[in-house]
């Protein structure tokens, strides 16, 4: 039946057409700007406010949970209420209540809803809209969402009341951070803004700034230590560091004080335009992604210590060996979780770019884990999922989610980054932004875009000498080049050996470091140190993907082929979306052949070769392996493909290639022989 909840385009505020429903603030109805009378239950005004918001059709088990705990007659009452909702939301011709077998949705394309015109610009992108547009959002902010509608024994209303008005809050923190952003200097309309966003978010340092910025900008360095005075006071009753908030005021004052000669003079020289930005922790030029994971909610528990805990520890814990952005300490997160603080209003006062949160419940033969990733800035969404595992040996379950978990985290991260990065003028990149420019170029796999990878990954270094993971980029472009024979091979070699030395050198912690070092000394036909160095990386990082596959690819030719097989199984399991997944795919096809299981090489090799981005090296493997199952026709037309780019192509092309044992040789050349590449 598709998605149920759409967002009407009609102005936000326009309540003279059609039916309007009012969530943010107290729940309101009307039709043609004329009130809506609804009945006085509260519990049927929670029913139509959840299911406004509800992407899906609901069971009505799932209502007669949500807001009746007693056994009465639930679905009784439930029947009663949609008899209502029906009588006030549905027209002649036009039914926006529907039920079909025992499931209940609400019908609301075209009818006008605060909330889900929010929700439906913050995921569009809030960083996106005009001004006018972010205007008119924040006039939808009337108050808390349903504010004032508690509902008394019902735990999981209560549960979902509390989460959306969170989600709102911060919705609305955004919107107004972008408005400030956006006005023109000395708007007199800012000072309101300010005031709300400060109201909204009192710890949120990126306000703080703000209206300092704005004090000083009309002059008012008084007014600015004065409130400075008042946010230290804040600031220390919550124990949080004010020494940040200094530093801007301090640079703030500098910045304006240094214009004041020239207005004197009469030189009509502006104040340089300065943008509103986040109390930093480190230089912007080195500055990298960071993340706080709060403790995950555990349903029936109400002390800490529990099995959700254990879990958010396991992932902080992991997200942090992958040292590919910062993570905020384990002791930090639970100080705030311990006072309440909501995820989104932790993540402003820890000044981070990502939250990560979640619940965990454990029901009869289930536990059921839900988490999101909130981009701080945005309140946008970036990620949601939900894991479901009987729970036969409870601490295997919980790994395996906790590996789903942190992978889906820093693959969603690193998307989003690269994104933004590839928004940016090249040369308003910081080094982290480079770093992911050049990641965005490298996973094209042509030579073009491996040559712009290696420039940006070098702009990255030039920023942040430090970096060990764009050392390791870099090592993989040389490492790409060796490998395609778009140069020198030897040459290439040299380089992407000394490159992931320079990675080491700078961060011996880094599993990317001993994942380039370990790739580099399989192209110098060093297998043992290569299997060494790549093995270390997965030990200082279970969950680094990459890691696992490189472990593969090698075992794959003149190693272990079953372990070949387990790594490329481990490796997709923990980045199923990856870009490297036809690499994946293939070391498991040479594996399977290497094993005399034809088939299902072919069948992998075929996968592998399908994937948008495989290179004509994959092609050849799918041709080989194709050749030895028994299927020349299609071998052969992956034989010809390869020589559209590559005319000479033969199988001592593929052989220099790769680094086979002895039998992997002779079984490869018996397989180009089928097909006429011998």
């Amino acid at each position: 039946m598709g998605t149920y909840v759409e967002s009407s385009r009609s102005s936000p505020n326009d309540t003279a057409a059609g039916l309007c429903l009012r969530l943010l603030g107290q729940l309101t109805l009307a039709r043609g700007g004329e009130p809506v009378k609804l009945p006085s239950s509260r519990k049927l005004r929670a029913l139509l406010a959840y299911l406004a918001l509800a992407p899906h059709p609901v069971s009505r088990s799932r209502l007669c949970e949500l807001l009746w705990d007693v056994p009465n007659d639930p679905r009784g009452e439930l029947r009663w209420c949609l008899s209502k909702l029906r009588g006030a939301l549905n027209e002649p011709g036009r039914h926006r209540v529907e039920t079909e077998g025992d499931t209940v949705a609400l019908r609301l394309a075209d009818t006008n809803v605060d909330a889900v015109e929010a929700a439906a610009a913050v995921a569009e992108g809030i960083e996106t809209l005009s001004l006018g547009r972010l205007r008119a959002l924040a006039q939808l902010f009337a108050g808390d969402f349903l504010d004032g509608l508690e509902l008394d024994r019902s735990p999981h209303f209560t549960s979902w009341l509390t989460a959306q008005r969170r989600r709102f809050s911060s919705c609305h923190v955004a919107v107004l951070e972008h408005i400030i952003g956006l006005l023109p200097q000395g708007a007199d309309e800012a000072g309101a803004y300010l005031d709300r966003w400060l109201e909204l978010a009192p710890f949120d340092g990126r306000a703080h700034v703000a209206l300092l910025e704005n004090l000083a900008r009309r002059g008012q360095i008084g007014a600015g230590e004065e409130h400075l005075a008042t946010a230290a006071e804040l600031f220390r009753s919550e124990e949080l560091d004010v020494a940040p908030l200094r530093e801007a005021w301090h640079e703030i004052k500098a910045r304006h004080s240094s214009a004041t000669p020239c207005a004197r003079s009469g030189l009509a020289l502006p104040a340089p335009q300065a943008p509103i930005v986040a109390v930093e922790s480190e230089p912007a030029a080195v500055r990298r992604a960071s993340l706080a994971v709060m403790p995950f909610a555990e349903s029936a528990v109400n002390f800490r210590g529990g099995l959700a805990d254990g879990l958010t520890h396991d992932i902080i814990t992991r997200l942090a060996k992958l040292r590919d952005f910062f993570v905020i300490a384990r002791g930090s997160v639970f100080a705030l979780a311990e006072k309440d603080i909501a995820p989104e209003d932790a993540g402003r006062r820890l000044n981070v770019d990502y939250v990560a949160t979640g619940s965990l419940r454990s029901l009869s033969g289930r536990v059921i884990v839900s988490v999101e990733l909130v981009e701080v800035r945005t309140a946008r969404i970036v990620w949601a999922e939900t894991f479901e595992h009987r729970p036969d040996e409870i601490f295997t379950v919980i790994d395996d989610i906790g590996n789903s978990i942190v992978s889906s985290i820093a693959a969603e991260i690193a998307t989003v980054e690269r994104n933004r990065a590839m928004l940016k003028a090249p040369n308003s990149l910081n080094a982290w932004e480079a770093y992911h420019r050049g990641l965005w170029h490298m996973y094209r796999f042509t030579r073009q875009e491996n040559e712009r990878a290696q420039q940006f990954f070098n702009d990255a270094l030039k920023l942040d000498p430090t970096f060990a993971r764009a050392y390791a980029g870099l090592s993989f472009t040389h490492w790409q080049n060796a490998f395609q024979r778009w140069g020198d091979r030897d040459r290439e070699a040299s380089l992407a050996f000394a490159t992931a030395g320079h990675s080491l050198l700078v961060d011996d912690r880094n599993p990317a470091a001993h994942w380039a070092m370990g790739r580099a000394l399989w192209l110098r036909g060093e297998q043992d140190g290569s299997l060494l160095e790549l093995a270390k990386a997965v030990d200082l990082s279970p969950n680094f993907a990459l890691g696992h596959y490189a472990l593969s690819f090698v075992h794959s030719q003149s190693g272990d082929p079953q372990s070949a097989i387990g790594s490329s199984d481990h490796s997709r399991h923990l980045s199923p979306f990856d870009p490297l997944l036809f690499g994946m795919m293939g070391a498991r096809a040479m594996a399977h052949a290497r094993l005399g299981e034809y088939d299902e090489a072919a069948e992998w090799a075929l996968k592998a070769a399908a994937r948008p981005n495989a290179h004509v090296i994959i092609l050849a493997i799918a041709a080989h392996c194709l050749a030895l199952a028994g299927r020349q026709n299609e071998a052969r037309n992956f034989a010809a493909a390869i020589r559209t780019t590559w005319p000479d192509y033969r199988a001592d092309d593929f052989i220099a290639t790769f680094r086979f044992d002895r039998d992997g040789e002779a079984l490869f050349r018996r397989g180009a022989k089928l097909i006429g590449l011998n």
